[in-house]
């Protein structure tokens, strides 16, 4: 079970910390200028978003493992785990270059939101939230479909949505400082290890529904030195989505994808004060 949990509590941490702050910069901005009577239309916009995040997870579950084959199963998974490393991707790199105005543009839209009415006020708080929601369910989807069990990345996945609630909090409360941009380039660069190996299974994934070639054609086979049933192969699965029997097609997508995106995402100039995520203000 553990194999899974970690990965999934790295996606929830980082996923849920982001949309938390974004929650904490409107909360935080509304009880500075006195309108805490607006607070209610925030935790409604909040609450939707999570509805939709949710109901978005079980729709994708019920789709995919209700289709009539093992092929269509794959091939579903195969580029569902592509779309949403690609999404995450995006997000990773989305934070890095909007981070510093990210409060600004947030208390912007909140403003204007304000000054058009209620409605206007839970639909902005909607759409801020939303956006995360739909790319950490597709992402964790993607994620826990290779488990052999569906608790250890369920788990997982609420451990680090927990973690990431409550540190917002304490950051809104002044309770803890902790570096932002460190901690996002951190998780981030471990994101983005996990994505590589969810983008190279969906390409076996692929092979499997036999859509692309090469399901037999074997980069490596090292199931005699990490058997795939021993804890330490079964954690390496888990954790990177490594296969001791790895295609050649399998190898080539992680490597392409790895090699890059790490190389860019850690790029020195990513990490210029410029670039640090700011901190939510402390309550008043």
């Amino acid at each position: 079970m553990l194999d899974y949990f970690f990965p999934n509590l790295l996606i929830g941490l980082r996923e849920g910390l982001e949309a938390a702050l974004v929650v904490s910069i409107l909360v935080a901005y509304l009880v500075k200028t006195d309108r805490r009577n607006r607070l209610p239309l925030v935790w409604v916009g909040v609450g939707a978003a999570v509805v939709l995040a949710v109901a978005f997870g079980a729709l994708l579950t019920y789709a995919v493992t209700g289709l009539d084959t093992f092929k269509q199963q794959e091939l579903a998974g195969g580029f569902l785990s592509i779309i949403a490393v690609g999404l995450v991707t995006w997000m990773i790199f989305w934070m890095r270059r909007t981070a510093r105005h990210l409060k600004a543009e947030l208390t912007d839209k909140l403003e204007a939101a304000i000054a058009m009415g209620a409605g206007a006020v839970a639909f902005m708080a909607f759409l801020a939230v939303a956006r995360e929601g739909l790319e950490t369910t597709l992402f964790f989807f993607s994620a826990a479909q290779q488990a052999d069990s569906e608790l250890g990345p369920l788990l997982g996945f609420l451990v680090g949505i927990a973690i990431a609630v409550v540190l917002a909090f304490a950051l809104y409360q002044g309770a803890v400082r902790i570096n932002l941009g460190t901690f996002f380039t951190w998780t981030g660069a471990l994101l983005v290890v996990v994505a590589a190996g969810i983008f190279a299974y969906g390409f076996h994934d692929l092979q499997e529904a036999e859509i692309l070639p090469g399901l037999n054609t074997l980069a490596f086979d090292v199931s005699a030195q990490i058997p795939p049933d021993s804890w330490y192969g079964t954690l390496l699965k888990g954790i990177f989505n490594f296969q001791p029997q790895t295609t050649v097609l399998q190898a080539i997508a992680w490597v392409a994808y790895l090699v890059p995106v790490l190389t860019f995402f850690l790029w020195p100039s990513a990490k210029t004060p410029a670039q640090r995520t700011p901190e939510p203000a402390p309550a008043s």
